[in-house]
């Protein structure tokens, strides 16, 4: 099954779910998403993503200065941000529940 389609309707919720319990900046936040199994979703996708939740109002963000390199541009969850990954979590969850049911997975 080609992911690709998958991730595009569910990266938001990625997004707003490696965000959770620490802010991060979007190579880090690219390489969370991986580590976590998301292994083909794509750099400008992530980047696209966080420009988008931002611009909604989902994200708030900071600039921490670098060391070695450009400074770094940090995302947060606000509280919008954390309402909406509540509600998107809950349809997410019955979505898969209704998915798990018609194919017959019990695990």
């Amino acid at each position: 099954m080609d992911t690709t389609q998958l991730l595009k309707g569910v990266l938001d919720l990625a997004v707003l779910a490696v965000l959770r319990d620490e802010d991060g900046y979007g190579y880090d936040i690219l390489r969370r998403l991986r580590s976590a199994g998301l292994d083909d979703v794509g750099d400008a996708s992530v980047y696209g993503t966080l420009r988008r939740l931002f611009q909604g109002g989902a994200l708030t963000t900071y600039v921490v200065p670098s060391e070695s390199g450009p400074h770094r541009k940090y995302y947060a969850l606000n509280a919008a941000g954390r309402a909406q990954l509540a509600e998107s979590g809950k349809v997410w969850r019955g979505f898969a529940q209704t998915m798990d049911q018609l194919i017959g997975e019990t695990a």
